[in-house]
């Protein structure tokens, strides 16, 4: 199928894409990396009058540290942080999640930002943008905010960007080089959206016992979810293979997975929790690797 016939924009900087938002409103939708939005018209699932497309605005690329933060421009594509070694070393959660996005051909296109707004809940990149307590920074003509994951990603599908923002940028918090983390995922093949996946990163102190736990699951509801329960029972708690197992499943009723074609819901809530014990157990290694005791 090919897309209805729409007006094509290219702005080259940001200001101009906004002028441009704030023209057309809900007549147009931004194309970032395309990799979402190109099927999406094929299948005329959405059938916009005008396309901005971003693709000329640098002001939107880039990988810096700010202070605790790993700061990623909207436009920046995921090939860029896959071969970024400033967040192999700072973030490397997210280097480890960003594999895990469809093949070389989409990470060659994809960006950061148009995976966050696209908002899939099986998505890498909002799972770890949840589970580190990450931040969005919106701009329109009229301001710049800044929201968490909780506050953006509403349902599936849905976040709170209004027809007049575009993603400036997307920050994600330094991990310190005493943590652990892990990142896990089941996908039917590798490249397809997971079935469900389970980020987690874990602290411990001088005697063993766990200090931090930040943990999020994708796939497993409308939005990435963060078992909260699960965290505080794991603060002051030595990470052993029982105390691990049990906290995995804590939380699997307050799961609601879809289920499609490539899974049932109850299989997805089942997977949800051996996903969260591999990434638990793994983080909670690579966090102890430092410790003597």
């Amino acid at each position: 199928m090919k897309p209805p016939k729409f007006s094509y924009h290219r702005p080259g900087n940001y200001a101009e894409a906004l002028d441009l938002l704030d023209q057309y409103g809900e007549d147009a939708k931004i194309m970032s990396g395309g990799q979402s939005l190109i099927p999406i018209l094929n299948m005329r699932l959405s059938t916009p009058k005008h396309i901005i497309d971003l693709s000329r605005i640098d002001d939107l690329k880039g990988i810096r540290q700010e202070g605790n933060m790993i700061v990623i421009g909207g436009m920046t594509r995921h090939v860029e942080v896959e071969n970024s070694d400033l967040i192999k070393k700072k973030c490397p959660l997210l280097f480890e999640a960003i594999r895990w996005v469809g093949h070389t051909q989409i990470r060659n296109r994809g960006t950061v930002g148009g995976s966050i707004a696209h908002a899939d809940p099986s998505a890498e990149l909002p799972c770890v943008l949840t589970a580190l307590r990450g931040e969005i920074v919106i701009v329109s003509k009229e301001e710049e905010i800044t929201v968490s994951p909780e506050e953006f990603f509403l349902s599936f599908l849905l976040t709170s960007l209004e027809p007049d923002q575009l993603i400036k940028e997307v920050r994600f918090p330094i991990i310190h080089e005493s943590c652990g983390y892990a990142f896990e995922e089941v996908a039917r093949r590798h490249g397809d959206f997971a079935l469900v996946e389970a980020a987690a990163v874990i602290d411990v102190d001088e005697t063993g016992r766990i200090s931090e736990a930040l943990i999020a699951l994708g796939g497993a509801n409308a939005v990435p979810f963060i078992p909260e329960e699960v965290e505080r029972f794991l603060i002051g708690k030595k990470p052993d293979e029982t105390i691990l197992k049990e906290a995995a499943v804590m939380q699997l009723d307050d799961l609601d997975p879809e289920g499609d074609i490539h899974g049932s819901g109850e299989y997805r809530r089942h997977l949800s929790g051996i996903l969260l014990e591999k990434a638990l157990c793994r983080a909670a290694d690579r966090a102890m690797e430092g410790v003597e005791i």
